[in-house]
């Protein structure tokens, strides 16, 4: 019985050994890391370059991953992204052997405790100027130093807006040392472009790459080199919105005016519609217009509509024209003989009118004069009727009314013939009315394909 209990007793002593013992170690590490900072930080000053021989050049390796592009502001030329900084160097005086400290490899310490490279981005287009946050830097034994910290820039970007909603942007982001020359810091290149493996998708904008290219730069005021790395962001802009709130309402309000030349011009509405369309798409432009930077290009969509708005104006005015040749009264001149051939003859039958205006008289105004004229010839039979043998029936009108039949028969004559004059003339309206509305739906067929395929190279 004594023998069982000492067993158990033993076994409890062992298990509560093994649990205490990662405890035992941690703390272990912990002393250990305190111990190695102390005799690190004991000399060190972190204000110098960390190299044994000031005329050695100290490497630091650059790597930018891009996390998110926060916004582009066009009409500001600046982009903001957030980025992901890594600098690695090689820190002379950090350096210890790991047997010493019970085999400690790495350390993780505040970047303020050691030297960094004074790298900032040089094409910086923001008011405050911190660097990236003060993170925790990972030292290792060799004296390697891995320094990752976020940062959320803003950069200046040329944006060319020629080919807007279909255009593409190339924005550099330029890092550099501010102080150091190329014989003190040297900057090397981690990957042949930016990481885009984290990037979070942008709804206005798509990231084609990211590649990277070093530069050495020679200024004029001082006799070293100071070396660069510039990312170039390959972006190019989602369309799809732009099509459906500026693009698409403005092809489809363009097509409205050439249906202004197939509006009856008795309507009265031609003229209207046409202003209608012109005030709709000075609307959409002046939309255009505040969303884009000013620049002496003027953008693809800003040239289809100042096109479409010259056409509309153009429409309008030949609607004023075409209707005035509508509205030609009893005073005007009959119809030239090459209009007749040309317009009447030949174009009315290649764009389908058959079908004339309304004559000048009424039809009122003519069944009196037909009944007047017959009246009066019946009139003239009954009180002079034909004597004699005839053949024929004859009509018999007495001296005193010949000059009222003459006029009479003149004023027929001239009714029927200005009737004639007027409705050829609406005629002519009417076939270049179809004219003008097949030309202006070509025409804007055409600028539509255009804009469609005139997008960026």
């Amino acid at each position: 019985m004594r023998t069982v209990r000492m067993h158990g007793c033993l076994e409890i002593l062992v298990l509560t050994t093994l649990m205490m013992l990662p405890e035992v170690c941690l703390c272990a590490e912990g002393r250990f890391a305190q111990k190695l900072l102390n005799d690190l930080m004991e000399d060190y000053s972190s204000a110098l370059r960390p190299v044994d021989d000031t005329e050695s050049s100290l490497n630091v390796t650059l790597q930018v991953t891009l996390s998110q592009i926060k916004d582009m502001d066009e009409r500001n030329q600046m982009l903001i992204a957030y980025l992901w900084i890594r600098q690695t160097w090689h820190d002379t005086h950090l350096r210890w052997r790991k047997e010493d400290y019970d085999g400690l490899e790495v350390i993780r310490i505040p970047s303020s405790l050691v030297w960094r490279p004074d790298l900032v981005l040089y094409n910086k287009a923001d008011d405050d100027f911190s660097g990236p946050a003060d993170t925790n830097v990972v030292l290792r034994y060799t004296g390697e130093i891995t320094w990752d910290a976020p940062a959320i820039t803003k950069s200046s970007c040329v944006v060319d807006v020629s080919y807007f909603p279909f255009d593409s942007q190339q924005c550099n982001l330029t890092f550099g040392s501010w102080t150091y020359n190329g014989n003190q810091v040297d900057i090397h290149m981690g990957m042949a472009s930016g990481e885009l493996s984290d990037l979070v998708e942008n709804v206005e904008w798509e990231c084609h790459g990211m590649p990277a290219v070093k530069n050495v730069i020679m200024y004029g005021c001082c006799p070293d080199p100071y070396p660069d790395i510039t990312y170039t962001l390959l972006l190019q802009r989602r369309s799809s919105f732009y099509i459906c709130n500026l693009l698409l309402p403005c092809f489809l309000i363009a097509f409205l005016a050439p249906l202004g030349f197939y509006l009856p011009a008795d309507s009265g509405e031609k003229v209207s519609l046409g202003v209608t369309v012109l005030l709709a798409l000075t609307v959409f432009q002046m939309m255009v217009a505040e969303s884009l930077p000013p620049s002496e290009s003027v953008p693809l969509i800003g040239k289809y509509y100042i096109a479409t708005m010259t056409m509309v104006t153009a429409s309008t005015a030949l609607t004023i024209f075409i209707m005035n040749i509508h509205f030609c009264g009893a005073e005007a001149k009959p119809v030239p003989h090459w209009a007749k051939v040309l317009i009447i003859d030949c174009m009315s039958k290649i764009f389908f009118v058959y079908e004339v205006g309304e004559s000048c008289v009424s039809p009122s105004d003519s069944d009196t004069l037909h009944e007047k004229l017959h009246e009066t010839l019946h009139e003239a039979t009954r009180l002079h009727p034909c004597t004699g043998p005839q053949v024929e029936p004859c009509l018999y009108c007495p001296p005193e009314l010949l000059p009222n039949l003459e006029f009479i028969t003149h004023c027929f004559r001239e009714q029927r013939e200005t009737g004639r004059k007027v409705k050829e003339w609406k005629k002519v309206a009417k076939v270049m009315d179809r004219f003008f509305m097949w030309i202006f739906f070509i025409m804007i067929f055409l600028m539509s394909i255009l804009i469609i395929i005139g997008k960026a190279p």
